[in-house]
């Protein structure tokens, strides 16, 4: 008997039996572990959010688990009333729609020529921007440049220092790399330019791409409270997740800037109620978000990291 036609008989008598009990151990064993690491994950989640939603004696009593004990509006109620949440929440959203707009346009018009196999040198300027994943400046020089650049206590410090991401770049260029030449070859014959291939043809097939960037630029912008907390003095400037901060760090809020004084600063459980409500409120776009870019963006890692 001929080794294809030993194949095709153990192929046949596979799916006759289905699967193996070998393969049914593996998989058992492999079902098991997502689930117990799904549950490590999502026991706290729903933690935070039934304490958010739970009185403020039971929260600082620890009496919540799993399910809101006496629920409440109480905590998103104190949260709102607090005058520098909004103030915070509009400039987070300038601060991620601006700096994520800039990402992508600047991340795009150096991944496009970084990509081309005609670019003169392009080995050294792949190198020069790889070094920067290694070795970088450090703090103290950065804010110092940022003071010579008379950019501190400005939007700019949120946005600019970051504005390209090499990871990104990278994914980025590694996707438009796969790109067939033959349709950059027949837009050459049609008399295409460069810029105007980039924008008809390059753009609207990097679509996954830009989304998986966009979720991740995004996300650190939302996340990011480090530069704020270096940059900025000026509290009007200040993004959400420092104020987040100031409550989960000092466990209290500026006494100037709360209507209900009585009501919030003296009571210490509402305090903590308060922690759990901001981490929601402050969480809820981003996960609103994710859903939108969840069919491009297995798509869009997977192909930037499969070529080289």
């Amino acid at each position: 008997m001929s080794i294809a036609k030993v194949g095709v008989s153990r192929l046949k008598r596979k799916n006759k039996i289905g699967i193996t009990t070998g393969e049914k151990v593996y998989y058992f064993v492999v079902n098991l572990c997502l689930a117990v690491f799904f549950l490590l994950i999502l026991g706290p989640l729903i933690n935070i959010v039934a304490s958010s939603f739970s009185d403020s004696d039971a929260v600082g009593k620890g009496k919540v688990l799993l399910w809101p004990v006496r629920p409440t509006l109480e905590g998103y109620a104190a949260v709102f009333s607090y005058k520098g949440i909004w103030r915070s929440y509009a400039m987070t959203t300038f601060y991620t729609v601006a700096g994520t707009l800039l990402n992508l346009a600047f991340t795009l018009s150096a991944a496009y020529p970084l990509a081309r196999r005609n670019l003169p040198l392009k080995k050294p300027v792949v190198m020069l921007f790889m070094f920067t994943m290694l070795f970088a400046g450090g703090m103290i020089p950065g804010y110092i440049l940022l003071k010579n650049l008379n950019m501190l206590n400005t939007v700019w410090c949120m946005i600019l220092p970051g504005l390209i991401s090499v990871y990104n770049l990278i994914v980025c260029r590694t996707f438009i790399q796969g790109i067939p030449t033959d349709i950059e070859e027949a837009a050459k014959i049609d008399g295409c330019s460069d810029i105007r291939y980039f924008f008809s043809i390059v753009l609207p097939l990097s679509k996954t791409v830009i989304a998986v960037l966009a979720l991740y630029y995004a996300v650190g912008h939302w996340n990011d409270y480090f530069s704020a907390w270096l940059y900025l003095t000026d509290s009007k400037l200040y993004p959400l997740q420092l104020i987040l901060r100031t409550i989960l760090i000092q466990n209290s809020f500026d006494p100037e800037s709360v209507t209900t004084e009585e009501n919030i600063l003296g009571n210490k459980s509402l305090q903590d109620l308060l922690k759990y409500a901001l981490i929601i409120v402050s969480s809820a776009p981003i996960l609103i978000a994710y859903p939108f870019a969840k069919k491009y963006f297995m798509k869009g890692v997977m192909v930037g990291s499969v070529k080289g």
